[in-house]
Parts: structure tokens; C-alpha cells; sequence
């Protein structure tokens, strides 16, 4: 059975199946696709698959030029039928796990997407989890659900881990040149999906086990967590100090040797810095061990949003007003410059907020028409924002400014000069030259 889907592979006979045509598993499917593959997409929403069909991508980081192709060559077709995963020899897990209200993970969508494969099985198939999530979901959560049909992992099927390693909107480093880590549940297992997955990236790293390329994940988005932690926290002592800590990372930048540059803001946001340290915290009481120093960077990081509105409320004392009532715009609604994706970003923590306040919040973001916020413990009723134009009329109406994502082709000096106060909250306004008076910036003196 080994030998016989190693040449599936290497002859590129073998049929790849996608659960989620989201941020991670669009990429991956074409990619696949583009190296030779037929690949199936599984997703739930009907409006997505046929779009996906028609050669039109929702995902900037697939251009519709290249999905259309791969549509109409056969290479990739859509459904939101799971029977299609029948006819595939490998099928990839790429849906969401964000964590509930409690901070707790939710693995609602893994859980479906198992319950899905299960009763479509077939001896020989390889299945392999790419979802973050904690270690011990591969061989605790997804191996249970698809042995209750009576095959055996490694034994009748191959069942492996390999995180996802997507960065939306970043061009350098994508799914076709990132190093992947493999940990399958057997060697062979392993080796399956390592085979296949070198097809589409160089630089694969084997490791023991699921539960290790599990942990890696985590690993890679805490190491970042805690990092930003670091300065959001020196960021505030610095106001304190009057202290430029923007022009100190700077500084530090300048040692070739045992520094790495972080830098504060709002918040932390999109799939995985705001969620994983979570899943990792939750699944460590299970053997009674608390990640104290975890949790506290993540504690650190969602302050982030109330300290960006006490500038806010500063900046507003400056004109004499208060923050009920006053009319406030934010800047950027995604979770990072120049892209559409808006998970969990720290906009809406700070539109949430705001709101709670009495402020009349707008906001203005190229590339989210729509911000839905509140239906949470902060902000109780949902509240759906319609993007408004950026123009010197909407400036001028408006008593604050906060710049929350900075996108290319913005002229903030042009933002400052037509504001009235400007809450910077990621430096985007360093090379502004006049106005200073105006500005209030996260991490630095504040202007008297």
C-alpha cells in the first residue's frame, strides 16, 4: 500500500482533497493544483465554492488569473459535497479553530471536518491536519472520530500533522517556498505527507511526532506574542518616561547579534498570535502546569485596545471634549497593512470600546467595505460599520483621528494636517514634519 501512493505521488496520479478554501487552504490547493495535482475544495459555504468554480478568488493572496487557469485545465474544482473526498488519496484538514468566549478552543470545525472524512474513507487514504491547534488534537480529536469507521490509523490509513505557515498578504515567503514541519502518527505516515508536501515547497523538516509539529506551531506565534508583549508593555512605561521607544528599537536594530526587532500597537490580531497561546494554556492544565509567563503576554496584548482609547480620551482633553459624543475615526480595520483579512483584529476591540464610551465611530479601510463589531461581554448589541471615504470633508468632521493599520498610499502628513487630534498608534506618522502638536503616538512623549 506504501509503495503503491509513493508512485501516486511521484507520478502525480494522486488526488488531493481540500477541507476549508479559506486563507490557508485556497493557497494550498492551488499550489498543488499549479504542481501538477487534481485537487477537490470542500467547503461549507455554497456561495465561495461557486465562486471558486467560476475562476474568481476571494483571497488576494490567489489572483483570480491563476485560479481561473487551474478551473478550467480541471486542475481544481469546488464542492460543498464531502462525498467528493471518495475519489482523493490525500486529504488536507484547513479549517478555522478560534476559542470561545471562555478563551477555551473550539474545535467545532475540525470535529465537522472529521465527521465528514469518516464515513467517505478509504483504505490507503492519507490524512493529514494542518489547523493550529494543541498538541494532541491529531491523535485525541481527529484519529477517534475517523476509527469509529472501523479502519485503523497507520495501519489501514495514513494520518499525519503539518501546521500552516501562511502570512496573508507577505510575497516573499508563501505556501509554494516556506519550509513545512511533518509529524505523522507512523514513519510511513510521515513520509507520505512529507513526499507530497516537497513537491510543493522545499526545505521539509521531519519531526517525531504529530504532537511535536503541533507544538511547533504554537511555538512560532508564542515566540512572537510574548516578544510584542515585551514592547507594548516598554511602550507604555516609555510615555511615562518620555521616552521615544520607536527611536530605541531603532537603536537596538544597529546590534548584528542576539536582537530581533518587535514593535508595539493597538493590539495583537489576525489567526494565530491572539489565539494560540490560549490553546496551548488551556491544553498545559491538563498536566497541571500553568503558563504564567504565557498568559501574561497575552494578558499585556489585549490591554493594547484600552490604552490606545485612554490616548484617545487624552487627545480629546486637549480640545476640551470628552469621548461621549465625539465623533471619532479609525484608520484601518484589518489586522495588518494591505490586506482584507480582519480576524480578530484590534480594531475592533477599540471600535468596541469607543462605542461603550458614547463615541460616534466611524471608520476607513480600502479594503474591508464592512466591519462587524460587538455581540460580546464589551459591547452587547452587533454594530455593522460601512467603510467612508477618506477625504478633507470626513477629516474635518471629525474630532480624533486613530490610526490602528497603516496601509500603503496614505499621506499622513496630508491625515494630520486635516485632522484635528491624530492618536498614532503604530508610528505611522515618524516622517511627518509639521503638526507634531497634533499627534499623540503610542510608545512616545506626548505633546504638550
Amino acid at each position: 500500500m506504501y509503495t503503491k501512493f509513493l508512485s501516486k505521488i511521484e507520478d502525480k496520479s494522486a488526488k488531493v482533497g481540500v477541507i476549508g478554501l479559506g486563507y490557508v487552504g485556497l493557497p494550498l490547493a492551488t499550489g498543488l493544483a499549479k504542481r501538477g495535482y487534481r485537487v477537490i475544495g470542500v467547503d461549507a459555504i455554497q456561495e465561495k465554492v461557486n465562486r471558486l468554480n467560476q475562476g474568481i478568488s476571494y483571497i488576494p493572496d490567489v489572483p483570480s488569473t491563476v485560479l481561473d487557469s487551474l478551473v478550467k485545465a480541471h486542475m481544481l474544482v469546488a464542492t460543498t459535497d464531502y462525498d467528493a473526498l471518495k475519489e482523493a488519496n490525500i486529504i488536507f484538514i484547513c479549517v478555522p479553530t478560534p476559542f470561545d468566549s471562555m478563551k477555551a478552543p473550539d474545535l467545532t470545525f475540525v470535529r465537522l471536518a472529521a465527521q465528514g472524512i469518516a464515513p467517505r474513507l478509504q483504505v490507503g487514504q492519507l490524512v493529514v491536519l494542518q489547523s493550529t491547534t494543541y498538541p494532541g488534537t491529531t491523535e485525541e480529536v481527529v484519529q477517534p472520530i475517523l476509527e469509529e469507521t472501523g479502519l485503523v490509523a497507520g495501519k489501514d490509513f495514513y494520518l499525519a500533522f503539518s501546521p500552516e505557515r501562511i502570512d496573508p498578504g507577505r510575497t516573499d515567503f508563501t505556501v509554494e517556498n516556506t519550509p513545512k514541519v511533518v509529524g505523522g502518527i507512523t514513519p510511513e505516515s510521515t513520509d507520505l505527507a512529507a513526499k507530497l508536501l516537497g513537491k510543493l515547497t522545499p526545505g521539509i523538516h521531519i519531526v517525531s511526532s504529530p504532537r511535536a509539529a503541533e507544538m511547533t506551531k504554537l511555538l512560532e506565534n508564542i515566540f512572537r506574542s510574548v516578544n510584542i508583549a515585551l514592547v507594548n508593555e516598554l511602550a507604555i512605561l516609555a510615555e511615562r518616561m518620555e521616552i521615544d521607544l520607536w527611536e530605541v528599537i531603532e537603536a537596538a536594530k544597529t546590534k548584528p547579534f542576539g536582537f530581533m526587532p518587535f514593535y508595539p500597537g493597538p493590539g495583537v490580531g489576525g489567526h494565530c498570535i491572539p489565539v494560540d497561546p490560549y490553546y496551548l494554556s488551556w491544553k498545559a492544565r491538563e498536566f497541571d502546569f500553568y503558563t504564567r509567563f504565557i498568559e501574561l503576554a497575552a494578558e499585556v496584548n489585549g490591554n493594547m485596545p484600552y490604552h490606545t482609547v485612554d490616548l484617545v480620551m487624552r487627545g480629546l482633553n486637549r480640545l476640551g471634549k470628552s469621548l461621549k459624543g465625539s465623533k471619532v475615526l479609525v484608520m484601518g480595520v484589518s489586522f495588518k497593512p494591505n490586506i482584507d483579512d480582519a480576524r480578530n483584529s484590534p480594531a475592533e476591540r477599540v471600535i468596541e470600546l469607543l462605542l461603550k464610551d458614547g463615541a460616534e465611530v466611524f471608520y476607513h479601510d480600502p479594503y474591508v467595505p464592512r466591519f462587524r463589531v460587538g455581540g460580546d461581554v464589551v459591547l452587547k448589541d452587533v454594530v455593522v460599520l460601512e467603510n467612508v471615504p477618506l477625504t478633507t470633508e470626513t477629516l474635518a468632521k471629525m474630532d480624533c483621528t486613530v490610526i490602528v493599520t497603516g496601509h500603503r498610499d496614505i499621506d499622513y502628513g496630508w491625515v494630520v494636517n486635516e485632522s484635528h487630534i491624530v492618536i498614532d498608534t503604530i508610528n505611522a506618522t515618524r516622517n511627518v514634519t509639521e503638526g507634531h502638536d497634533k499627534i499623540l503616538r503610542l510608545g512616545a512623549p506626548q505633546c504638550r
